[in-house]
């Protein structure tokens, strides 16, 4: 039986985005048979889900323990799955070190750098550039961390053409591997509540997420635009761990309704009449916009929500950067029911096109499998790679073992 072990950066959540991603991937592989392992130096939350329920082995792991080793030893994974560049960082060395052989996958979820170097530009209004993402010190760590691993899977478009052209990396290196979703059906289509149906706007997002922060503030200026001409609509934000910042901007009279978590994020999608998204900052694609076409609301967002959702394909409502346009837009959107059917049918298209998971799980399966085949010439090929493996598992080593040591001093 093949074994893969996830690495993951915290305890699986459905209440985030990466959390529906990890689970697409684990139970992708859990449909194939797989025995899975979900390995995490994290603490549990009150939202992290059990996923022993799914026969999924739970381990808890340290940092810098060598009883990370006996560990990956004796399971002998097929594969191991980083979840985010840092738990390569900390576990890529010792994975290579006792299981050369197995294949380490890394998901980056979304690209950390960009998403940090484009908040610290937005900070010094400034406009993202080449020079700035190359200068970027946490873009040199996850790119080495790709180059380390045997395969990345990128979710977005637009962040595989970034990671070609500007950082150069050979795409054998790289898979575009986006949401993981059923096709959006006849019968799922029949089941949505109508335009008539439907009421007030919504957005939802973890609250974690700086990007999700910075758009609640930016929407309670979009709102005051809105409100002119819609003054008994209601925007209702919905999202875990809500900041004091954000429970503040809760005002009833004005409609701006601060709703906290949401037990079924799909119900409350499904009844909105449209999802609203004015975020500035962030990087890979937007669990809130693909959640809303699966449940035929049309959106409202900015250049950087939609980036690398939908290709050439035309949105699912308004891409708007502009405060006063993005207003004039959402109004529109919620008022015209022919511009709002419209929306609505892109979206389908968008979903069935680009994320069902029908043509994308053989696509990404024949790709491990040629990887599983071909490991020792993909990791020939991959030079670069295998120097900065070989210098990170020195340095990492005894940076490690030396944490190790002090640990133990103080055990005494």
């Amino acid at each position: 039986m093949q074994k893969l072990l996830v690495i993951g950066y915290v305890w699986v959540e459905k209440t985030t985005g990466a959390g529906n991603r990890m689970m697409q991937l684990i139970e992708l592989f859990k449909e194939e048979g797989w025995q899975i392992t979900f390995a995490t130096p994290a603490q549990k939350t009150v939202n992290s889900l059990d996923l022993t329920t799914l026969n999924i082995n739970e381990v808890a792991i340290e940092l810098n323990n060598i009883s990370f080793d006996s560990f990956v030893k004796e399971l002998e994974p097929t594969v191991v799955l980083f979840d985010r560049f840092m738990m390569e960082e900390q576990f890529g060395w010792r994975v290579a070190e006792n299981c050369p052989n197995a294949i380490r996958i890394l998901d980056t979820e979304d690209l950390h750098f960009l998403r940090k170097v484009r908040h610290q530009q937005l900070k010094k209004g400034e406009e993202l550039t080449k020079e700035a993402l190359l200068e970027s010190n946490e873009a040199k760590r996850e790119i080495a961390a790709m180059l380390r691993c045997d395969l990345s899977l990128i979710i977005s478009s637009y962040e595989i053409q970034l990671l070609k052209e500007v950082f150069k990396i050979d795409e054998s290196l790289l898979y575009h591997l986006p949401f993981l979703l059923n096709k959006i059906n006849v019968q799922k289509i029949n089941s949505w509540p109508s335009f008539e149906e439907r009421e007030h706007f919504t957005f939802i997002g973890n609250f974690f997420h700086k990007p999700n922060v910075d758009a609640v503030v930016q929407l309670k200026k979009i709102w005051k635009l809105i409100r002119k001409k819609l003054s008994k609509v209601e925007v209702h934000i919905y999202g875990a761990y809500a900041t004091q910042q954000i429970t503040e901007l809760h005002n009833e009279k004005e409609g701006f309704i601060i709703k906290g978590f949401a037990e079924d994020a799909l119900e409350v999608v499904r009844k909105a009449k449209v999802v609203i998204a004015p975020l500035r900052f962030g990087a890979g694609i937007k669990g809130k916009l693909t959640e809303a076409m699966i449940c035929g609301t049309p959106s409202v967002t900015s250049s950087i929500g939609a980036e690398g959702m939908h290709n050439e394909l035309p949105w699912s409502g308004y891409i708007e950067d502009d405060l006063d346009k993005f207003a004039d837009s959402a109004i529109n959107l919620y008022t015209n029911k022919k511009a709002w059917t419209f929306a609505q049918k892109n979206g389908i298209q968008i979903i069935n096109t680009l994320y069902d998971k029908d043509i994308l799980i053989p696509k990404f399966l024949n790709r491990l499998n040629e990887l599983q085949e071909n490991i020792r010439t993909h990791r020939n090929n991959n030079f670069y790679g295998s120097i900065l493996q070989h210098q990170t598992l020195q340095s990492t080593k005894y940076m490690s073992k030396w944490i190790e040591e002090k640990n133990k001093e103080k055990e005494l």
